[in-house]
């Protein structure tokens, strides 16, 4: 084989390991379940002042 064919192979290969890491990374945060907002009462409170 040319060098090219073989440089081709190996970033196909590269790239199609890339993507089922992606997807796996994606698969463990979505089972994690589902994302809930914090609570309002652990959020700083606002202080207005008006002049």
């Amino acid at each position: 084989m040319n060098r090219g064919k073989i440089i081709a192979i190996i970033t196909g290969a590269i790239s199609i390991i890339l993507a089922i890491a992606y997807l796996v990374l994606v698969q463990l945060l979505d089972f994690r379940g589902e994302m809930k907002p914090a609570p309002v009462s652990q959020l700083p409170q606002q202080v207005i002042v008006l002049e």
